[in-house]
């Protein structure tokens, strides 16, 4: 009987099949949400720009239709850079970690989305306290684009070196 070598994939392609569902589950929900803000009317506009200005003053300075333009814009793109594979899992972790910290600051600054002094939300918070999952994802994406290429040292010493 003849002997079949199996090769595994390589540590690379592991870590790209890996992105793969994190980075399509937050990308398509970021391109939805921000078609869902493309073509706001005035008073959802205003309802966004007044909730993100009582957590960051210098939002106060756009026109609110501007703001919501500009938000729905980046929540497109990032999205669609989440989805491109062809985008460095640490460009698009970077982005989708700068985002969701901009979301979570909200959470913590505008007053009646925790309970109390905790960290706990009450139903108004929920809808940006769940987006500590992005906060994860990112940094996650982060973390796998910049240890990319390592492997474990066996043997003696510790660490990681490069293939």
């Amino acid at each position: 009987m003849q002997r079949v070598k199996v090769r595994s994939a390589s540590p690379d392609a592991m870590s790209v099949a890996r992105q793969v569902p994190l980075r399509a589950s937050t990308g398509l929900f970021l391109i939805n949400s921000g078609l869902g803000k493309a073509n706001a009317d005035e008073e959802t506009a205003g309802g966004l720009h007044g909730f993100a200005s009582g957590a960051y003053p210098f939002v106060r300075r756009l026109e609110p239709r501007r703001f919501v333009g500009v938000l729905s814009k980046t929540e497109i793109g990032l999205g669609t850079a989440l989805l491109l594979p062809g985008v460095p899992a640490v460009v698009a972790g970077a982005g989708l970690t700068a985002f969701s910290l901009g979301t979570l600051g909200m959470y913590l600054r505008v007053p009646g989305m925790r309970q109390g002094n905790s960290l706990r939300w009450t139903e108004q918070g929920l809808p940006l306290a769940k987006d500590v999952w992005m906060l994860g994802i990112g940094v996650s994406l982060v973390i796998d684009g910049l240890t990319r290429g390592l492997a474990p040292r066996r043997g003696r010493g510790r660490g990681f070196r490069r293939r």
